[in-house]
């Protein structure tokens, strides 16, 4: 493991503690280095002195030899410079030890806050992850609810399908017992122009059916395609999560951490930030569609399912009843048509009242105006240097360009609306003249036609002849 450190890093990896600062290669080239530490220094090649003067020579009568000695006075001298010099070189080893701890403290700072901050970005990545893979699962739970739904309302159809087959055989037989008729008897009354229409209507509703059961067979499809890709992605989603939130939980101290040579200069990204997350939302916005399509089938098929039973019924029961049917069709339309007529009479006074509220809203706005223009006047008169476009001059030139645009978009609201208020009551007038026509026909109908025949014999029980779904 040493070796394998020792050849990622250029110099060799050196433990440091708070009592030792390790000699760099630069600080010895700064820092003099005294070879010879002998008394000879002090004296150059011919005998002299470099430091402190001469040396002169005594007699050693004990030796009987001569001897080179220094004076007193040169010994002082040379420890004085020695003292000068042990102070200069200690005093630049504490400058140079204070500025490798600062350089050491830095360093540690920088790095630390360095690891903090990408810890804290792959917090934030995890997070990311795990909206977008809530986000899946439940587009995946919701995808899968609906193509339940969309399941029972195809098996529904399918029943209901079957189950036209046999009011159909019905009506084929009325008109074949039809046709053995005598006399006067054989001619194309209501009841024959009833069962004909109704055959007809149950082959429509019967062609209807089967197009919505083949566009529910794709739709299961194009649901279980979305759902397939939302799947995959959430699978990957988990894999990123995981293995980024274990990134997020290693330390210094945490096992299995190694050197991995260049492996900063590896870009094997496929995405960036936007295009990743667009690639879930567009998994997710397919999904929706596909959900809403398939809401939008069952709607149909239950709008099918219920047209259909509604149609046959009643053009079942219109053989018999079809003047009463007609009174209550009449009557319905006419009910509508006053609910409709009260809630554009509702809409009218809320749009009055809208009306008025502009109104005011456009007048509040002269006031502000003119307190913004009169600033912008009276501060054209500052004389010479005064006259600055600071940001006040650039505020209150805003402020009179949000207040005209103000004035402008509610004036085309206040516009739009008061046509809105002229359809609304063109409307009205047409929603009252539409009811004048259904209560003469109503009247028509139930007091002079129906009166006519209320001696007619007439069968109060009339109970279903099939059973339809209506989900």
């Amino acid at each position: 493991m040493l070796s394998s450190r020792m050849a990622y890093y250029d110099s060799p990896v050196v433990t440091r503690t708070r009592s030792v600062t390790p000699l760099t290669p630069e600080m010895s080239k700064i820092l003099p280095y005294v070879s010879n530490k002998t008394v000879s220094r002090h004296f150059s090649s011919n005998g002299r002195s470099m430091d402190v003067g001469h040396a002169k020579n005594y007699f050693n009568p004990a030796s009987k030899t001569v001897y080179s000695r220094y004076s007193t006075n040169d010994w002082g001298v040379s420890n004085n410079m020695n003292f000068g010099l042990s102070d200069r070189e200690r005093s630049h080893a504490e400058r140079l030890r204070a500025d490798a701890w600062r350089a050491v403290k830095e360093t540690d700072a920088r790095t630390r806050n360095r690891q903090n901050e990408v810890t804290r970005k792959l917090g934030e990545r995890v997070c990311d992850i795990a909206h977008w893979k809530s986000e899946i699962n439940n587009e995946i739970n919701a995808m899968q609810h609906e193509t339940e739904n969309l399941k029972e309302y195809r098996r529904m159809l399918e029943k209901a399908y079957n189950d036209t087959t046999s009011p159909l055989h019905i009506a084929e037989e009325c008109l074949l017992h039809r046709e053995k008729r005598n006399g006067i008897d054989l001619v194309n009354d209501d009841v024959e122009k009833s069962l004909s229409k109704e055959v007809t209507i149950i082959k429509r509703c019967q062609g209807r059916m089967k197009k919505l059961l083949e566009k529910a067979y794709v739709q299961l499809k194009m649901n279980r395609a979305a759902q397939h890709n939302l799947e995959i992605d959430s699978k990957d989603k988990h894999h990123a999560q995981g293995l980024d939130d274990r990134m997020q939980q290693l330390r210094n101290s945490s096992a299995g951490i190694g050197y991995y040579p260049g492996i900063e200069n590896v870009d094997n990204t496929i995405t960036i930030p936007h295009s990743w997350a667009r690639y879930s939302e567009e998994n997710i916005m397919r999904s929706q569609k596909e959900r809403a399509a398939s809401e939008r089938l069952r709607g149909e098929i239950d709008g099918c399912l219920r047209a259909c039973a509604s149609e046959m019924w009643n053009i079942f029961n219109g053989v018999n009843n079809a003047f009463n049917t007609r009174v209550r069709e009449t009557t319905d339309a006419r009910n509508k048509l006053q609910a409709h007529l009260q809630r554009t009479m509702q809409e009218i006074f809320d749009m009055e009242r809208n009306i008025h509220l502009l109104r005011k809203a456009i007048q509040d706005k002269e006031n502000p105006m003119k307190v913004a223009q009169t600033r912008l006047d009276e501060r054209t008169r500052r004389i010479h240097v005064e006259i600055c476009h600071d940001p006040v001059m650039k505020s209150l030139t805003r402020e009179v360009n949000e207040i005209r645009e103000s004035v402008r978009l509610l004036k085309e609201k206040l516009k739009s609306c008061e046509l809105s208020l002229a359809r609304l009551v063109k409307t009205k007038a047409t929603l009252e003249h539409d009811i004048g026509v259904k209560e003469n026909s109503i009247r028509i109908d139930s007091q002079y036609c129906l009166g006519m025949r209320k001696g007619f014999p007439m069968d109060p029980k009339v109970g279903p002849i099939f059973q339809m779904p209506t989900c």
